[in-house]
């Protein structure tokens, strides 16, 4: 496909995304009640009408709408900001972009911006900010999990289309494993981790996550990456001899197969602990055993690695 081509095709699905109002109080934290003022009082959204006659937002509605709501807390009023144009708009980001970090929010909207529009430029900004305030880890944490978050939200609800979500995420992935490559290697660590996802996984921005948190801790990492065989497993666990395994539970969620792969990975790898990192309603399904760690949060895997530091 030609660049002219990629151009016009980028063009055109940004046009055919449309929003509900009630889509756009979910993705930018704007109550319905103001939205609709902002639209009375100051003409902030210019929705479009259906041939039923009934209102919905497009692409560059959603973006506009983000940008105020980024700007709420500038010394800006709320009415001054509705009525600008959008070229003023954008300025007053860049300019804000370029000032401190005035909330995580910013940030986080912004993010789902920058993945609406395609827009690589706008998430290296984004990213380069988060990461002076906050570090890599931080930024993880404030910053990239809630942005998956919301624009899986989003991507759910039919409100973006799956390319948007995954440009930004492997934007985020590019970061990580460039943070992780300065890192030294450690194979004399004595806690040894094995990372990878099961089969028909194939979601890794939280195993790359991971990743950085136990090699910045230290520790020895072995990444084996996405849709990994429980047989090849086998093999690298009895060559490596790992003390620990790290695997999430991301797309399929089925009481039975949860149950059926957690089993299976305890019977045939007693000697080493092994963590499962999932959504907590999803642990809840899974049968305990003194061999295996639930993580809910990035917080209890930063847990577990500071108590096998010591």
């Amino acid at each position: 496909m030609s660049i002219h081509f990629v151009y016009i095709y980028l063009y055109k699905f940004r046009q055919m995304n449309s929003f509900s109002i009630s889509q756009l109080q979910r993705y930018s934290g704007i109550s319905v009640h103001s939205i609709r003022a902002w639209e009375k009082r100051y003409n902030a959204l210019k929705p479009d009408r259906s041939d039923g006659n009934t209102r919905y937002y497009n692409g560059n509605q959603l973006r506009r709408l983000l940008n105020i709501a980024s700007l709420i807390d500038s010394e800006y009023k709320v009415s001054e900001l509705c009525s600008m144009p959008d070229s003023k708009l954008h300025e007053l980001m860049n300019q804000q972009l370029k000032k401190s970090i005035n909330g995580d929010e910013f940030l986080v909207l912004q993010m789902v911006a920058a993945a609406i529009e395609f827009s690589e430029s706008l998430f290296d900004k984004i990213f380069s900010r988060a990461v002076m305030s906050y570090g890599i880890e931080g930024t993880y944490m404030k910053v990239i999990y809630p942005s998956l978050e919301r624009l899986g939200l989003m991507w759910s609800t039919d409100g973006i289309e799956p390319a948007q979500e995954h440009f930004i995420s492997n934007l985020m992935r590019q970061k990580l494993n460039s943070s992780i490559d300065i890192l030294p290697v450690n194979e004399s660590s004595k806690n040894h981790w094995i990372l990878f996802l099961p089969e028909d996984e194939f979601h890794e921005s939280g195993l790359i996550m991971a990743n950085y948190l136990i090699r910045n801790a230290g520790h020895r990492c072995t990444y084996l990456g996405s849709n990994l065989p429980i047989d090849t497993l086998k093999q690298v666990v009895k060559q490596l001899k790992p003390s620990a395994l790290l695997f999430f539970l991301v797309s399929t969620n089925n009481k039975e197969d949860d149950n059926s792969f957690v089993q299976s990975m305890v019977k045939n790898f007693p000697s080493q602990k092994i963590h499962i990192a999932t959504e907590a309603v999803r642990l809840s399904q899974i049968k305990n055993n003194k061999n295996l760690t639930m993580l809910k949060s990035v917080d209890d895997l930063k847990n577990v690695i500071d108590s096998m530091s010591k």
